[in-house]
């Protein structure tokens, strides 16, 4: 059968199944379904938990000449010693036998192009703890079992870590193999292991590193992997720590590269003298002066394999995260969809967290009906909803037939001399001038908008005579000229001026608790139930984007600009699906440096834009633009 066509199970009111892999013997347990659901029939507190320690084979990062390992924590209904079979709900993680505290790298840059020594922590980021989560509590006792990957280079795997290529990528297969029979597996004292309790199908969960390391899986085709669930995800390592050419930060933590990750997460025992050298070679190899994209960036763009993708796809990611920025998301989405990959979406006004935290009831309904559809064959309905979920302010949900909304088409806007922007071109628009800076952030500097501003170029639109939602990826098409400086960036800000009440990253407390699932001493299965905070603000930078113009033909080869000439330069800005509001108004600013992402050069570089002949294009799927 093909692996995206579930099995339908004609259900009565109430339907005991085994699922075994022969004649159901009538003592072997059985999970049971009703109204289309798996029910919580099994004792959380009761669960067999076992660790497997999986062989990686044919990978070997750490180079001491045997297969990399990887541990396997295991929490399975007790029925499962009785004859019971089940799915597997997996997550894999660098992050549950803690972090390290790095240094990351120092982002001002001399005349000469080299780093100035400024260093920032990087001790700020989560770690995970085993069965700390929701999974264990609401999906076990449905009948699943719970499995938490400690990734290579972690905790008690071997291995070294390399920030997102092949080698990490094997270790979750390799534990997916192992419950499909075609991988070893050992308990601590060496025996062999084998999941006799599995049914082979896999789903894969996660959050930032633990959703990314589901999609770089399912970009392997792997047998047993029917669906994943990549949460605030990596598509393309590369548009995290770069973007068109240029050098970039993940939001919140300025000077991090493919090196600091790596070290951040080495936690296996002597793991600093083993994985050394691997590490020293990420450095010399991610290249933080050109940023151009290279065979080491290509080796960890997932994007290149999604034709191998078999397992269906809930994709979930917030609109305001600006850690792993929506083009993570939009990019695999797509490519998914021109694939007819079987799929959901879920975008919310949240940053950088999980959906549980922000609509907590929804989520584990519609989570639960996904799993059960895709690792039991069961009619859950799921897959006749819509398939896309997208918050477009804070607690205000729609449901819609798919993403970018349905509708949604190109619309130019026009910059014009005196900071005006509109639908009709103005060609003969005099050019204006801006000198770039390193110390204003990008917040700052958009605030001054409309006065003048010798640090940036702010094109407004007049005030909208109604509501305009945009729902995809802007681009922005600049010609402009460079001089005196040294900064190689065009930064573009789209703009919402206006004051509004608008979702400000905080999550607020309801004073309502929901209890989801069963407990166990030290974990009730209960929730505090939270919303997102909100804050009264003037405007809010919607999106951005950045450009290296050394980069204005291909982000994998630099060329020179020379002072003073002008150039025609375009670039995307992060893909958003936003309102802009009757009476606000649409804005575009155009920067060099922006502070909190970007490499930070010498100030002095002189900007001059023709504004006459620089425009944005914004995905509009309805309003009038003045």
């Amino acid at each position: 059968m093909h692996p995206w066509k579930a099995i339908a199970v004609p259900l009565a009111a109430v339907l005991v199944l085994g699922l075994t892999s022969g004649p159901v013997a009538a003592d072997t347990p059985a999970i049971s379904v009703e109204g289309n659901a798996t029910q919580p029939v099994f004792s959380r507190a009761d669960a067999v938990k076992q660790t497997v320690f999986v062989e990686v084979e044919g990978t070997d990062s750490d180079h001491d000449g045997r297969p990399d390992r990887v541990a396997v924590d295991i929490l399975r209904p007790k029925e499962t010693d009785q004859g019971l079979k089940v799915p597997v709900i997996m997550e894999a993680s660098p992050y549950f036998s803690g972090v390290n505290d790095v240094p990351n790298h120092p982002v001002d840059v001399d005349e000469d192009g080299n780093p100035l020594p400024t260093l920032r922590s990087h001790a700020d980021k989560l770690a995970s703890e085993p069965f700390a989560g929701y999974y264990d509590n609401y999906f076990l006792p449905r009948g699943y079992a719970i499995a938490l990957v400690e990734n290579v280079g972690s905790g008690r795997a071997t291995g070294c870590p390399t920030t997102g290529d092949r080698n990490e990528t094997a270790g979750p297969k390799a534990a997916i193999d192992w419950l499909n029979g075609r991988a070893k597996g050992f308990d601590a004292n060496g025996a062999p292991v084998e999941a006799t309790w599995s049914t082979g199908k896999v789903g894969m969960i996660g959050v930032s590193y633990n959703g990314t390391l589901p999609n770089a899986v399912a970009a392997t085709g792997v047998e047993g992997l029917e669906t994943i669930v990549p949460i605030a995800a990596i598509s393309s390592w590369y548009d995290y720590y770069r973007a068109n050419g240029g050098v970039l930060a993940p939001g919140g933590f300025q000077g991090e590269d493919a090196d600091v990750l790596a070290k951040f997460v080495l936690t296996r025992q002597d793991g600093q003298t083993v994985c050394g050298p691997v590490i020293d070679g990420l450095a010399a190899a991610q290249d933080r002066v050109s940023g151009d994209y290279s065979p080491f960036w290509d080796a960890r763009n997932y994007l290149n394999d999604v034709d191998k993708v078999r397992a269906s796809v809930f994709l979930v990611h917030g609109l305001n995260d600006w850690n792993v920025k929506t083009k993570q998301a939009a990019q695999w989405w797509q490519a998914l969809a021109e694939r007819n990959v079987p799929r959901k979406i879920w975008l919310h006004q949240g940053t950088h967290m999980n959906p549980f935290s922000l609509r907590t009831a929804e989520w584990l309904r519609q989570l639960h009906g996904w799993f059960d559809h895709w690792l039991y064959g069961l009619d859950s309905g799921v897959m006749r909803e819509p398939q896309a979920d997208v918050e477009i302010a804070a607690g205000q949900w729609g449901r819609h037939a798919s993403w970018p909304l349905p509708g949604a088409h190109p619309v130019r806007l026009w910059m014009g001399s005196g900071g005006k922007l509109g639908l009709l071109p103005r060609p003969w628009s005099a050019r204006e001038s801006y000198t770039d800076q390193k110390t204003r952030t990008a917040e700052d500097l958009a605030g001054t908008a409309p006065a003048a501003d010798p640090n940036r170029l702010a094109y407004l639109t007049a005030p909208l005579p109604a509501d305009v939602r945009i729902s995809g990826t802007p681009t922005i098409s600049v010609r402009a000229s460079m001089r005196d400086g040294a900064t190689p960036y065009l930064t573009a800000l789209l703009v919402d001026y206006g004051t509004d009440t608008r979702p400000d990253g905080r999550l607020v407390p309801t004073g309502e608790t929901l209890c989801y699932g069963q407990g166990v001493p030290g974990d009730t299965g209960c929730t505090a139930l939270r919303t997102l905070g909100t804050a009264v603000t003037p405007y809010k930078i919607v999106t951005r984007g950045w450009l290296d113009v050394r980069n204005r033909h291909r982000e994998d080869r630099s060329e020179p600009v020379r002072p003073g000439r002008e150039y025609g330069f375009t670039w995307d800005l992060q893909p958003q699906d936003h309102l802009f509001k009757k009476g606000h108004r649409i804005g575009v600013v155009i920067i060099s440096t922006d502070h909190d992402y970007t490499l930070r050069y010498p100030a002095g570089t002189k900007v001059t834009v023709s504004p006459g002949r620089s425009s944005v294009k914004l995905p509009v799927v309805f309003g009038r633009l003045p």
